[in-house]
């Protein structure tokens, strides 16, 4: 299965003329983000580093702590209750970027995604490769009002982002508990879907499976991730997926290519924890071992004529991290970590996640037809 990150919508002015004149061949268009009916506050300037890119890692409140969640159960009495409820805190986000053609000229690009608000301060949850590169953020409410981010702070590793705007009357949302949740639930999925003129979209479907794990594209492995049937595109990345109470249970992230309604988001339980140390620390810590891997898969078994049948397969080791250090290398196959086995991707992330900086560990791989065993210090993740 082949997963693809519901990534923003984006464009260049090239492609924009590609899809005017396809319109014929391929039936479908994706729209222009339209400017806003409201010109856009004016709030401080954004916090950018040289390249004029959001600069990750600025705390915003270290007192800040996460909303307490409602009591989920208490059902609405139709899915267009739960919308009514939930509209007003879901927000449309536009970025812009620049990337570069293969004449390495500079190309303007622009996406869009969706947030909820958590916070009447302005804090607003949404997907990390929403605003991946982008160097303004432009955040519209569901009442016309356009702001313009002041701080993103994001996690790559668990494709979370905190964007903060100073706008005054806002509505957060109510947050659910995601672990009170049940394969075949109703929920309700809200986004920005292909950025359609005229508000959010709305799909409902049930939860397919709880505690999903996936791979994405980048290599990064989400865990415990919500499966739902539920219509999810384009533009819906960052978006919320609500229970029939109208509370917010998960963050829509990705969809499985080739798939029929086959979609997944982050349960809220994982991402708080996350949300809260973007806004009081303005990044997440947490051990690192400095190596790139994926599941050790047939196909790699093969290409590289390895001896192992199960484990974490190393594609690259960051020069100077703990495992350099130790003398880890591409190629690589690790098979325990602190003593636990170790048959997937998602074992070693598990596993690192449950150690703390500083704390020494063993791990035992295999190079070649031979297995070895190594013993390092984990150490705090590097800045973004």
């Amino acid at each position: 299965m082949v997963i693809r990150i519901v990534k923003r919508l984006e464009y260049s002015l090239v492609i924009l003329l590609l899809s005017i004149f396809m319109l014929d061949m391929t039936g479908c268009v994706i729209p222009v983000p339209q400017a806003p009916s409201q010109p856009p506050s004016s709030p401080s300037p954004p916090a950018t580093n040289s390249t004029g890119s959001y600069t990750s890692g600025i705390p915003i409140d270290a007192s800040w702590s996460p909303p307490a969640a409602g009591e989920s159960g208490l059902a609405l009495p139709s899915i267009a209750e739960v919308v009514d409820k939930a509209t007003p805190s879901i927000v449309a986000i536009q970025t812009e970027g620049l990337t570069y053609n293969i004449f390495l000229q500079p190309v303007p690009t622009q996406g869009v995604g969706t947030g909820v608000v958590i916070d009447s301060n302005g804090y607003i949850v949404t997907n990390s490769h929403v605003v991946e590169g982008a160097k303004s953020v432009k955040v519209t409410l569901t009442d016309g009002r356009t702001f313009n981010a002041i701080k993103v702070n994001k996690d790559t590793v668990t494709d979370l982002a905190l964007i903060q705007i100073e706008g005054q009357n806002l509505t957060p949302a109510h947050l659910g508990r995601s672990n009170d949740l049940s394969v075949g639930d109703w929920v309700v999925a809200i986004g920005n879907a292909l950025a359609l003129e005229g508000g959010p979209t709305v799909t409902a479907g049930i939860i397919s499976y709880l505690g999903r794990s996936i791979q994405e594209p980048n290599g990064v492995v989400l865990s415990n991730l919500i499966q739902t049937d539920a219509a999810i595109n384009p533009g819906n990345s960052g978006g919320p997926l609500l229970n029939m109470a109208g509370e917010v249970v998960g963050i829509n992230t990705a969809i499985a290519s080739g798939a029929e309604n086959i979609g997944f988001a982050i349960s809220i339980s994982s991402a708080l924890p996350i949300i809260e140390e973007l806004i009081e620390h303005g990044r997440v810590t947490r051990p690192w071992l400095g190596i790139i891997y994926s599941d050790l898969t047939s196909a790699i078994i093969v290409r590289y004529g390895l001896s192992a049948s199960e484990g974490v397969f190393i594609h690259n080791v960051l020069i100077d991290s703990p495992a350099a250090v130790a003398g880890l290398k591409p190629g690589d196959v690790i098979i325990r970590f602190a003593g636990q086995k170790i048959t997937a991707a998602d074992d070693l992330t598990k596993a690192l996640q449950l150690h703390s900086i500083g704390q020494k560990v063993e791990i035992v791989f295999i190079r070649g037809s031979e297995e070895l065993k190594i013993t390092l210090a984990l150490v705090e993740s590097p800045p973004p």
